[in-house]
């Protein structure tokens, strides 16, 4: 569909990244109306005490993307080997750690007993080759 027709900019590239159980970032690239890209930068956080999410959105155009970049991975080489060198970044690849963690009723993610764990999986159950994907498939808004 053409980006003059509908008023809106079209998504070329999407990824999710979720953050805990508030917090979603999502990359996104985009076409302007004259068929330009941009990078949408956008941080997603459930409210407190309220429905809905609150977002934040930085929108990255082509001639700033080597600026943006390089002082990002300065910023990022900078925290992990100045200010937190002891501190194992890895620890927290949410994939692993959403699977020895659960959340306790104040939402803060606590260790998984391997007794709760065994109750909560059924007997007899098949592995589907499709349920990762299906996950993936959320609606961003």
């Amino acid at each position: 569909m053409d980006n003059e027709q509908n008023g809106k900019q079209d998504f070329v590239y999407s990824k999710r990244l979720k953050a805990g159980k508030k917090r979603t970032y999502f990359i996104d690239i985009r076409t302007t109306k004259n068929n330009d890209y941009f990078l949408v930068l956008t941080e997603s956080r459930k409210r407190f005490n309220e429905e809905g999410y609150e977002r934040h959105k930085i929108c990255l155009y082509r001639e700033d993307v080597n600026k943006f970049v390089k002082e990002l991975n300065d910023a990022v080489h900078y925290m992990k080997t100045e200010l937190l060198p002891d501190y194992d970044f890895d620890a927290f690849d949410h994939e692993q750690y959403e699977a020895e963690y659960q959340p306790d009723k104040n939402g803060a993610f606590v260790p998984k007993e391997k007794e709760q764990e065994a109750e909560q999986q059924p007997l007899n159950t098949t592995e589907h080759s499709d349920t990762k994907a299906s996950a993936e498939e959320v609606d961003k808004w």
